[in-house]
């Protein structure tokens, strides 16, 4: 076995699709056959049509006969084959569009090898192979282009499926189930008491679209279910390359990292787990702010632990290939999530909340992991704020969002764009409680003694000229100016 699943797991799988009908449009049976070009071609078909008829993935199996469905073994071995100079598996993903996830598998059944190569379905848009996209028609691999009508289902599909409903594993028994996903976890953090029969518990994590019934009497995990509360995320090819890794840099650049640590479980598993291992490598700081004198970590865990939470809710799963990063450097922690944000980041403190994966989002809210709908940006400004630390800073980076929290500095040593940027979200704080900055307010921000009153007001007008803040009321006299954001 090359993979990460179990043996026993495998082999009920081969036996599983071996009897299935012939003509099936997301899996395709082989005995030795494999032409490198035939293999990519058949991945965007079986991606596709997995979609279309709603399977979490699809599968190209080797050592089964196509047309009576015996299992008869093969001598195709994937690990072996080279297309020029590069290994197969990285030459079909570098030329998928999008690129998928894909994983071969070896295993014994009945003394016979069989090979399996496990696709993930298409979600967002078709998956191509050298530009081109195919599609099951029967047990045929044809040109998608000739099935416009097959095109706009898969579109359709796409449309009506959010990632969080989407199947990431089915054909499930009860205790399958039950074995796969942490839900006396699930039950603890929504604070009921688990149910006294198995019955009853997939019943209960079915009503939050945990799981699903089937019309044969089984069971399926979903996406939502799979990345929440899974004991594994391996198991589940959907989203095992969505866990969250936290990595330590020795300074200030990424070229030294001295530890590494990747989530295994589900996000609700494993949060606090995760934020206490940041936490626990974060140096200390002792602070003064808002006449409070303590010893407290670099940066603020409610800070921490909404801008993690913030990355989980609203990253975009269509982006293949990555999860969210926790990154800690010796002068600032990152935060990065893949996909980019349907708000414009430096609206984040003030714009109604949007989500594009709102299910995650709501059990996420319900499990107490993030702050109420619409307050978590105001609270990771008033924390940075409160310990006097540089403004965070919200940027898109490529096709990902991120985050970043920045180590205490002097207000003497900060770059004129810390200020700016500190300057308008003080202002935007302050707008969205109904307040409005001043010369006043500025200098309790950052610490600066009334008669330094002449460095607030530079400041301000330091944030004036690069317009994301402006004078409420231009007429006022010069000791009761109240300054708004630009889009005040």
């Amino acid at each position: 076995m090359n993979g990460g699943e179990s043996n026993e797991h495998l082999v009920d799988l081969v036996r599983t699709l071996a009897k299935l009908p012939r003509e099936t449009e997301w899996v395709e049976f082989k005995l030795n056959k494999a032409v490198p070009e035939e293999i990519g071609e058949y991945v965007s078909a079986l991606a596709n049509s997995a979609a279309l008829v709603d399977e979490a993935c699809a599968y190209l199996v080797w050592g089964i006969d196509d047309s009576n469905h015996q299992i008869l073994g093969t001598n195709f071995s994937p690990w072996t084959m080279r297309v020029g100079q590069e290994e197969l598996e990285s030459w079909i993903v570098r030329l998928l569009t999008p690129r998928l996830h894909l994983q071969f598998e070896s295993v014994e059944v009945d003394g016979k090898t069989v090979v399996l190569l496990e696709i993930p379905r298409a979600s967002n848009q078709p998956v191509q192979f050298k530009k081109q996209k195919y599609v099951r028609i029967g047990s045929y691999t044809k040109n998608l282009a000739e099935f416009p009508e097959k095109e706009r289902a898969l579109w359709r599909a796409f449309d009506r499926t959010p990632f969080e409903d989407a199947i990431a594993q089915d054909r499930l028994s009860v205790g399958e189930v039950l074995t796969l996903l942490d839900y006396p976890t699930y039950f603890r953090l929504v604070g009921t008491p688990v149910p006294s029969s198995p019955d009853l518990i997939i019943r209960v994590l079915e009503s939050d679209g945990l799981t699903r019934a089937s019309g044969a009497g089984d069971w399926a995990i979903t996406n939502l279910g799979a990345i929440l509360i899974a004991r594994n995320l391996t198991d589940f090819s959907s989203v095992r390359r969505k866990s969250l890794r936290v990595i330590l840099y020795r300074a200030n650049s990424r070229a030294e990292a001295i530890r590494e640590r990747e989530g295994r479980k589900g996000y609700a598993s494993e949060f606090e787990d995760l934020i206490t291992y940041i936490r626990d490598f974060l140096p200390e700081n002792e602070v003064i702010g808002q006449a409070l004198r303590t010893t407290v970590s670099m940066y603020p865990e409610l800070a921490i632990r909404e801008l993690v939470a913030n990355a989980l809710i609203h990253q975009d799963f269509s982006v293949t290939g990555a999860g969210p990063l926790i990154e800690v450097f010796s002068d600032r922690l990152e935060i990065t999530n893949p996909g980019l944000p349907i708000v414009s980041p430096d609206r984040f403190l003030d714009a109604p909340p949007r989500s594009r994966n709102e299910r995650l989002a709501s059990l996420m809210r319900r499990m107490g992991i993030c702050e109420e709908r619409g307050s978590g940006i105001d609270k990771v400004v008033f924390e940075v704020e409160f310990h006097q630390l540089p403004a965070p800073k919200f940027e898109t980076i490529l096709e990902s969002t991120r985050a970043s929290l920045f180590a205490p500095r002097p207000l003497g040593e900060m770059e004129k764009e810390d200020r700016i940027r500190a300057c308008y979200l003080h202002a935007c704080l302050l707008y969205v409680t109904g307040r409005y900055m001043t010369n006043s307010t500025l200098r309790g921000r950052f610490g600066i003694e009334l008669r330094n009153s002449a460095t607030a007001s530079r400041l301000i007008r330091e944030a004036v000229d690069a317009k994301v803040i402006a004078p409420f009321d231009a007429n006022a006299a010069p000791k009761l100016m109240k300054y708004v954001p630009f889009w005040a």
